[in-house]
């Protein structure tokens, strides 16, 4: 399956290097679930987070940073409503 998600993060400073060449790095992810988790993780460590689809993969996405809190919060709902449907098929 190819890669169609990526998020981008910034990278705390280790002091390790003289100059460091950019302060963000970017992963690629195969889903959506994947990335939000990753984005999850990365924005629970207090670190400013954005992500979207690569191309050519339509629909484009972009999740700005401002949005990224809202963005990871629905995976959190989709998964308790389908917990829900799974403990309840009447619903």
């Amino acid at each position: 399956m190819p890669q169609t998600w990526y998020v981008t993060f910034e990278v705390h400073k280790r002091g390790t290097l003289p100059k460091r060449r950019s302060p963000r790095e970017t992963r690629t992810f195969e889903s959506e679930a994947e990335a939000r988790a990753f984005a999850r993780a990365k924005f629970n460590e207090g670190l400013i987070v954005f992500a979207g689809t690569l191309n050519p993969f339509l629909p484009r996405r972009l999740i700005l940073s401002s949005d990224i809190p809202s963005w990871i919060e629905q995976d959190r709902g989709d998964e308790v409503a389908g917990h829900d449907a799974k403990r309840d098929p009447e619903k």
